[in-house]
């Protein structure tokens, strides 16, 4: 196969200048490690020591190759037979718009799901958690202590900066560590990795999520949040999200706050992932909060406050904010006791039977049998 010229088609008709979160992108996921490998082996020799340009990326673990949709014909064409090819559909964070919110001692959530009772004997410490969402506020009094660089995949030259509100808000949650003038988390001497993959207006595309697990696994991160969804099912984010299951990677996920009852959003609803819904300080599932037999556990997401930008407080409602109670806990488990690690990648979580809806048990479970 002339792989030479192929490459150097999709070479020349590059554009540095096209926009590298363009709509009109394709995931071309090939069948064969070996003939992914051997384009990739070819562009780097025709390109010597340059790199891909921004409009191209790949992912060498589900050995997909991204780029704008007029670039991909020719591929599409020699390796019809060998190709996966999807659209690049958009994704969006889960979460309801809140009010600006005033913080007294430990949030309600936290309190409800008992986490101030495992601290004596487990805060997730050194837990990597990364949260794959709007970026994170570094200058958060609050979140200072829990954060580590992570990457940004909307700006690549800038650090995962939040410049939406929501990413920090979940890693508020997650990690906080502020207990005597601000707010603590679930687990707070755990790790927030921030992976910047939304933009300011909470967006992101498939080919982001997948750029952005494909980091998570090369980084041995141990939890994946995922507050963010879409009702289209996409096989190359299911296979990414299959192999950093297989990696021993902990993917917690948001179901979605359409309200539906027999269906939950993707990729929450792939069975390599938990499965998250939303209740409210009454133990009651809200409105907003999807159900059903695709949800596995349900926990706090209605007025959640947590941390917002310039250190400032807000309250939200979502399964995004649910999912982040889950993912805490999870790594108060797991720091405390690692082998749970294997039992929860492989569902039912943390090794409980699995948690349906029409029961409703909730996150109080979870904790009981850590």
């Amino acid at each position: 196969m002339d792989y030479t010229r192929i490459m150097q088609s999709l070479l020349t008709e590059t554009n540095p200048m096209r926009n590298v979160r363009d709509k009109n992108r394709r995931l071309l996921t090939f069948h064969d490690p070996q003939l992914y490998q051997e384009c990739i082996s070819e562009w780097n020799r025709l390109a010597g020591k340059a790199r891909f340009p921004e409009s191209i990326s790949y992912s060498p673990l589900t050995h997909t190759i991204i780029a704008p949709a007029p670039q991909t014909a020719k591929f599409e064409a020699e390796f019809r037979h060998e190709l996966m090819v999807e659209e690049d559909e958009q994704v969006h964070i889960q979460a309801i718009q809140g009010t600006i919110g005033t913080l007294t001692g430990i949030p309600w959530g936290i309190k409800q799901i008992k986490a101030p009772h495992a601290w004596s004997i487990s805060t997730g410490h050194r837990m990597k958690i990364a949260v794959i969402d709007t970026g994170v506020d570094f200058s958060h009094p609050d979140l200072k202590y829990s954060l580590t660089r992570g990457i940004n995949l909307v700006h690549r030259n800038m650090p995962p900066y939040d410049d939406n509100g929501h990413g920090t808000h979940i890693s508020g949650t997650i990690a906080a560590a502020n207990s005597t003038q601000g707010m603590i988390g679930v687990a707070p001497r755990s790790v927030v990795y921030p992976v910047k993959a939304f933009d300011h207006n909470g967006s992101a595309f498939v080919s982001d999520i997948i750029l952005a697990i494909d980091w998570c696994v090369r980084a041995e991160i141990d939890i994946i949040n995922m507050s963010f969804g879409m009702q289209t099912r996409s096989r190359a984010l299911l296979d990414i999200v299959g192999k950093a299951n297989q990696a021993g990677v902990i993917i917690v996920a948001s179901s979605g706050n359409d309200g539906k009852r027999r269906t939950a959003d993707y990729p929450a609803r792939y069975p390599q992932t938990i499965s998250v819904g939303a209740t409210d300080r009454h133990r009651k599932i809200p409105a907003f909060s999807n159900r059903g037999q695709f949800v596995d556990i349900y926990a706090p997401g209605d007025k959640i406050v947590s941390a917002w930008l310039q250190g400032k407080y807000h309250e939200m409602s979502g399964t995004s904010m649910a999912t982040s109670h889950v993912s805490g806990t999870i790594a108060l488990l797991l720091a405390q006791k690692p082998d749970l690690k294997t039992a929860t990648t492989q569902k039912p979580c943390c090794g409980v039977p699995p948690l349906h809806s029409k029961s409703q048990k909730r996150i109080q479970r979870l904790r009981r049998r850590g």
